[in-house]
């Protein structure tokens, strides 16, 4: 790796320019005045002080007591640690912020409609919204792929919190993987199949998301939809639909 790979990585990490330079401006000679810094990295003089210091305040370099006053960096293992915790830290506090911002926001409205292309970003969403669950779920899963071990795991944990589960598929076999938990199964039968032409879910009637899939390599893609007029119009139809096929399976 070069020099300059070195202070860009330092850069990615989160250091300032002067102070990545710096920091591996002194890994050669582990000691050196703010002239020899200078000379090695080609940072102006009169900025190897601060960018030295920061770096002191970082824990990232000591001051060593002579005159000229010299710098030398700790040890990679205690520089490793010491940007581990900082950007721990910096990601700590923007997500916090960021979960601020979003509280707010739909707080203020919400209700639009949003689209997702990919299985695993849909997967994700469904899993962010059965954790949502107040009081009911209700997933359909038309194939046996439709539903990973990832979200199968989330509706146990769901159900055995008191939430009312339901999965709806056309799989018998998917009885035994809810066997120990709460979660009610309903299978279709080719009589009564479930009018769905991909993976549907509705979280407490106001809350759906519907998806199909795709021949490209996308694979799937999804809208959904919370706290919105379109949102309990569909999740009416939804529920309807599901009713509807028990019935026709309870009296077959």
């Amino acid at each position: 790796m070069s020099t300059q790979d070195a202070v860009d990585a330092l850069k990615r990490l989160g250091l300032p320019n002067y102070e990545a330079r710096v920091f591996v401006a002194l890994q050669r000679p582990g000691v050196g005045t703010a002239q020899e810094i200078s000379d090695a990295s080609e940072v102006p003089r009169s900025q190897v002080y601060g960018a030295a210091d920061d770096l002191v305040e970082r824990g990232l370099v000591e001051l060593v007591a002579s005159s000229p006053k010299e710098y030398q960096p700790v040890s990679l293992d205690a520089a490793r640690e010491q940007l581990s915790d900082r950007l721990a830290h910096e990601q700590d506090r923007a997500f916090e912020n960021l979960a601020e911002l979003r509280t707010e926001e739909r707080d203020s409205g919400g209700g639009a409609v949003a689209t997702l292309r990919g299985r695993q970003p849909i997967d994700d969403r469904i899993a962010d919204l059965l954790r949502s669950a107040e009081r009911q779920i209700v997933f359909v899963a038309p194939e046996s792929r439709s539903l990973p071990d990832s979200l199968a795991r989330i509706l146990r944990e769901r159900s055995r919190a008191g939430i009312s589960v339901i999965v709806v598929t056309a799989h018998a076999s998917e009885r035994e993987r809810f066997d120990d938990s709460p979660v009610r199964v309903f299978v279709m039968d080719e009589d009564n199949p479930g009018d769905f032409a991909g993976r549907a879910l509705m979280i407490d009637e106001r809350t759906v998301l519907l998806s199909a899939t795709t021949d490209d390599t996308v694979g799937e893609e999804a809208m959904w939809t919370a706290e919105s007029s379109i949102g309990r119009i569909l999740a009416q139809f939804m529920q309807s639909g599901i009713d509807s096929g028990m019935e026709r399976t309870d009296g077959s």
